[in-house]
């Protein structure tokens, strides 16, 4: 099998469901990742949940297809297509698919004494 290659600068990348594309498998590929900056596409399928964990830099949950569930912050937030929820660098939180999903999470990478 051959190693996925991350985009370039300049780049276009589609982010959107492809031909081959099964919602119902969970993948997550990285499609950029830089020191500073990691951008993965997130296919969920119904009931596929991740326990809570954190990341030390900020990041973006963007749902582009489905629903999904972030439990953070003390509460939970159910995001459909075309919405985004940010979360600081550290902050605990959980994801469960309320559909077969297809998600965009960006992650700024976090940097010793920032």
């Amino acid at each position: 099998m051959m190693a996925l290659q991350h985009a370039s600068s300049g780049q276009v990348i589609d982010v959107r469901r492809g031909q081959g594309d099964d919602l119902s498998q969970f993948s997550a590929i990285a499609l950029a990742r830089t020191d500073e900056l990691e951008l993965i596409r997130m296919c969920m399928p119904k009931g596929k949940t991740m326990p809570e964990h954190h990341v030390l830099g900020e990041i973006t949950l963007l749902c582009l297809e489905g629903r999904v569930a972030v439990e953070a912050h003390g509460g939970e937030h159910v995001l459909g297509p075309g919405q985004m929820l940010y979360l600081h660098g550290g902050q605990a939180h959980a994801l469960a698919a309320r559909e077969d999903s297809l998600v965009l999470l960006t992650i700024l990478m976090a940097k010793a004494g920032r």
